[in-house]
């Protein structure tokens, strides 16, 4: 199973604090899940397709859409953080 977890803003225009998919070759990085979550409908495009940033991670470290998974990864998608 890969764990998907959403945080700050993206968890509350999503609705969504957490998802598992079935790991398999048709998930073979972060792209590919972006693609799934997609199409899962309006608001899910707006966030993963359009003008907002969305930060990445695989096992808490920072990725980018080319970034492989396998069986047991944690993805985490977040707004970037700035602090001061």
């Amino acid at each position: 199973m890969i764990k998907v977890l959403f945080f700050a803003r993206l968890r509350e225009q999503l609705d969504t604090e957490m998802l598992e998919f079935e790991a398999g070759s048709e998930l073979p990085d972060i792209a590919a899940i972006i693609k799934l979550l997609k199409q899962r409908g309006a608001v899910w495009a707006e966030v993963f397709d359009g003008d907002q940033m969305v930060m990445m991670a695989v096992n808490q470290e920072v990725a980018d859409a080319d970034t492989a998974i396998k069986d047991g990864d944690e993805v985490a998608f977040f707004p970037p953080v700035t602090g001061g």
